[in-house]
This record gives C-alpha cells, structure tokens and sequence, in this order.
C-alpha cells in the first residue's frame, strides 16, 4: 500500500491517501480539496476514512459526498471491527479522549495507524476542547499501547509519523499514563 500525505489548512492538518491496485482510501479530507484531488490522480475513490470531526479533519468532505460510490466511515457508523473495502482492510479502534468521536484506524497487513489527533510524536491530543476528556484519553493510550505491536507506524493528523515503540520509550506525556 502507498501512502501519500498532503498538508493542507491554516493548522496544517495530514490528509493520507492510501493507494492500493488503482483505487484509493481518503483519510482526515482537512482542506485544500483540489491538492487532495491531484494526488489521488486517476485512482478511484472508495471511502473516506474520519478520525474525528473537528473542522481541520473535514473540510473537505463535502467534495467527496456528491459521489454516491464513496463510502464514509466514522465513529457515529463504525464498530470496533475489521472492515473490508475493495483491497484495502482496517479495522476500526475507538479511542476517545481529544473527542468523544475520536477513532483510529488499523492497517494490520502494513503495521500502520491513521490516529487523528489522537497521538503524536512526541506529544498527544488536547483533551480541553468540546467533548474532550482527559481520564478517556489516558484509558484509550493504555489501551492502544498495551495491545498493539510497538513495530507500528502511527500516522497523526499533525506532524510527522512516529511509532508506537518510540512514544512508549520518548513521550513524557505517555510514560506519566503508562
């Protein structure tokens, strides 16, 4: 699977495109559609992965919901399942803390993590925004970094990818929690 990442919006939110075999997954479509739209290039659309939906994860999402092909998933029509779409498989994690609708997105086959605004490197998400919660941020940490490989690549919605190794032995805020 190819991975592409576009910046886009004034907070300079990552938007992945992940390309498989001529189609492609959207995940966080922040702004800037017609820079997401040239690196998806002729593959086809076929979802739209939400991580959570604070404006600089979704402004573009509505370019995407005149197309009644593509599906969207989010936390109000997911279950912690896997889910199979074309030849692309996930499975959906809820982590809530930096917002009730907080979910991440698991690449078994590729060891990576779309997190949101869930985990970064060297940091995590705010938890003193509407729906944010600091205690359901510290149980989703635990959770996620108690249960996963320290081998996968975490691909937040801000800055650089990181792993989840390297938050466990670097990250001040995670070594309080853990």
């Amino acid at each position: 699977m190819e991975i592409k990442k576009v910046v886009t919006g004034a907070l300079d939110e990552n938007c992945y495109i992940l390309i498989k075999n001529g189609a492609c997954l959207v995940v966080d479509p922040g702004d800037d559609y017609q820079n997401i739209k040239e690196e998806i290039g002729n593959n086809k659309v076929l979802a739209v992965l939400i991580t959570h939906s604070h404006f600089d994860h979704i402004g573009a999402l509505r370019n995407f919901l005149t197309k009644r092909s593509i599906k969207i998933f989010k936390k109000s029509n997911l279950e912690e399942k896997e889910y199979t779409i074309g030849d692309f498989a996930f499975e959906c994690v809820y982590t809530p803390g930096h917002s009730k609708d907080s979910v991440t997105f698991y690449f078994r086959e590729n060891e990576v993590m779309f997190d949101g605004d869930f985990i970064f490197n060297g940091s995590i998400g705010r938890t003193d925004l509407p729906t944010g919660n600091a205690s359901e941020m510290q149980e989703s940490i635990r959770k996620l970094l108690n249960n996963y490989s320290e081998n996968i690549v975490l691909y937040p919605g801000h800055d650089e990818e990181t792993t989840i190794k390297q938050e466990k032995e670097n990250n001040q805020f995670i070594k309080e929690i853990l």
